[in-house]
């Protein structure tokens, strides 16, 4: 069977982003944005709902920027990685599956993302980013802020937010507060019919808040990936 050149594109793509060791390193000497390069990986749609896919002028461009010649992403090639070679001891065990991908969205968009998270088609630019874990498809990616969740939340962690996981007690969660145009993220204590917002944090001024009817629960975090 003929293959098509947007397939062989596509597995091109994959092969270059293997040579340059990563796909943000691939979009810095291209030329492009990473954030669209993951769109493309993943075929999301565009406005007009096509798939997303390696277009003339990315074509030319990863050519050009991993130094291949011109109409070398529309030729088959085989994959360096299937190879026998030998191995050397590793040094760390298998990591998680990569389930899907979810958007870096702002602490203005989480608090309204029950509104706005049916049908969200993430814009050029957005950062969309893989979840190691089992997450459902309106699920989003904040990046944590201030001090309030430390020690076991730092500045700039990223955290993986489900609206559909139980919020239980325990568990850390997302929460707007209606007389706010923001959401906040902190720990959920549960006492007999009353529940509670803590800081982890224990020099945070107020660190347990009554969580009443003026607040709504967004989402449950389920995996929190660290800055190193």
């Amino acid at each position: 069977m003929k293959r098509k050149p947007e397939q062989v594109r596509l597995q091109n793509l994959e092969l270059l982003i293997a040579e340059a060791g990563s796909a943000a390193k691939l979009a810095r000497v291209a030329g492009t944005n990473s954030s669209y390069l993951s769109q493309v990986r993943n075929q999301m749609p565009t406005k007009k709902g096509t798939p997303r896919g390696v277009g003339d002028d990315l074509a030319e461009k990863l050519e050009h920027g991993m130094g291949k010649p011109l109409g070398w992403m529309d030729e088959a090639h085989d994959d360096p990685s299937q190879q026998p070679a030998e191995s050397p001891e590793p040094n760390a065990d298998e990591g998680p599956d990569i389930r899907s991908l979810r958007p870096l969205i702002s602490w203005v968009q989480a608090g309204e993302w029950t509104e706005i998270s049916e049908g969200f088609v993430p814009p050029y630019g957005v950062e969309l980013l893989p979840c190691p874990v089992t997450c459902s498809p309106e699920s989003f990616v904040l990046r944590v802020r201030g001090s309030s969740m430390e020690p076991k939340f730092h500045e700039g962690d990223l955290i993986f937010v489900d609206p559909y996981v139980a919020a239980v007690h325990g568990r850390y969660v997302v929460v707007r507060l209606d007389d706010s145009n923001e959401a906040t993220f902190k720990q959920l204590i549960v006492e007999g019919n009353r529940q509670y917002l803590k800081a982890l944090n224990p020099d945070w001024p107020n660190r347990i808040i009554e969580l009443n009817a003026a607040a709504t629960i967004v989402g449950v975090v389920v995996f929190k990936g660290e800055v190193v």
